[in-house]
């Protein structure tokens, strides 16, 4: 097969993501610095924000069929704590979508915290999918801060498949009317790992809708915390808001604790939560097992069935597929084969 990306610039032979598509816009940041600038004719440009950290702008009017991807990586050439702002500027009636991925290259004990301050401008319409792929000994923290303007459209997916500690904390702001924000999000925890995720989701004025769907597979004594607020204001009538969390346990000791909340000063609304927790269907197993699938080919079904309606909220159908494929290998046990290895067969 040919190859039809390139690295901005060229990285490490010892790493290749498995997830670019073809003629994908890529940058590399390494250890919170990004190597080069980029600037395409159709009106994307990512520069340096200061010493650290990147600033993505997508220009008014700019419609950009091809995917951007964003790749951070930890390696062995800074080992100590990093912290880095990243901003992603969406011009008004702009196009675009984003992929930023992180991944580690050494089994060294990485403390990471990055922000990502997303301004969405009026009617842009933007697509974000977050790939976090990291070994079991980092820690990351991610702050995420969504601004959008009227009329203007969200949809951010978040797929951990990996990483020690990870923590997603999600602040977003509806300002102007008719903007629409889509929150969803699959975890993916054994072993010792914890993942929290954080939502506060405000809506200041009247006639816009959001929704959240996280989902979640623990297994061992893995724990997940999932912490999620809607927030109506007096004047925001004519709100849709609606959440729900959702996870799976595949033993007695993984543990979840979710907190989804509402708050509603306006009486004109549609809003709805909920939060779930529980173990593989037996019933469904005996099914398919009476059915000639064998009992662990079973289970991996299940398991994909119950976050198939996250992934398949990704827009793009190629990315879709390839992120398909990393949650299997990831539920069929195949990264764990390389206990040694940071990156995660990716």
């Amino acid at each position: 097969m040919v190859k039809k990306y390139t690295y901005t610039p060229d990285i490490p032979e010892v790493f290749r993501c498995r997830v670019p598509l073809p003629e994908t816009h890529q940058a590399f940041v390494m250890n919170g610095i990004l190597r080069e600038d980029v600037e395409n004719e159709e009106g994307l440009t990512i520069v340096s924000n200061g010493d650290s950290g990147f600033v993505l702008s997508v220009a008014p009017g700019a419609h950009i069929p091809k995917n951007t991807q964003i790749i951070g990586v930890r390696d062995a050439s800074n080992t100590e704590p990093v912290s880095f702002v990243n901003e992603l500027n969406f011009g008004q009636n702009s196009e675009s979508s984003i992929l930023l991925c992180t991944h580690t290259l050494s089994m060294d004990e990485f403390n990471t915290e990055s922000g990502l301050n997303i301004e969405v401008e009026s009617n842009a319409r933007v697509n974000i999918v977050v790939m976090q792929n990291e070994h079991n000994k980092s820690s990351h923290k991610v702050n995420f801060n969504i601004t959008q303007k009227s009329g203007s459209y969200l949809r951010m997916n978040i797929v951990t498949l990996h990483g020690g500690a990870i923590e997603n904390t999600i602040n977003a702001k509806l300002t102007e009317e008719n903007a629409r924000c889509e929150l969803n999000g699959i975890y993916l925890v054994d072993g010792k790992q914890e993942i929290k995720t954080s939502i506060n989701m405000q809506h200041l004025v009247p006639r816009c809708h959001s929704s959240q769907l996280f989902k979640g597979i623990l297994d061992n004594e893995s724990k997940a915390f999932f912490s999620g607020k809607i927030v109506v204001s007096k004047d925001a009538q004519k709100t849709e808001a609606y959440q729900a969390n959702h996870n799976l346990l595949l033993s007695r000791q993984a543990k979840v604790y979710a907190q989804p909340q509402l708050e509603i000063y306006a009486d004109d609304v549609k809003c709805s939560h909920g939060a779930t927790s529980g173990r593989l269907d037996d019933n469904a197993l005996f099914y398919m097992r009476s059915r000639g699938i064998g009992a662990k080919e079973a289970k991996l079904l299940q398991q994909i069935a119950f976050v198939y309606d996250v992934l398949e909220k990704i827009n793009n159908e190629q990315l879709q597929k390839r992120l398909q494929d990393l949650v299997e290998s990831r539920l069929r046990g195949e990264f764990s084969h390389c206990s040694n290895c940071s990156l995660n067969c990716c």
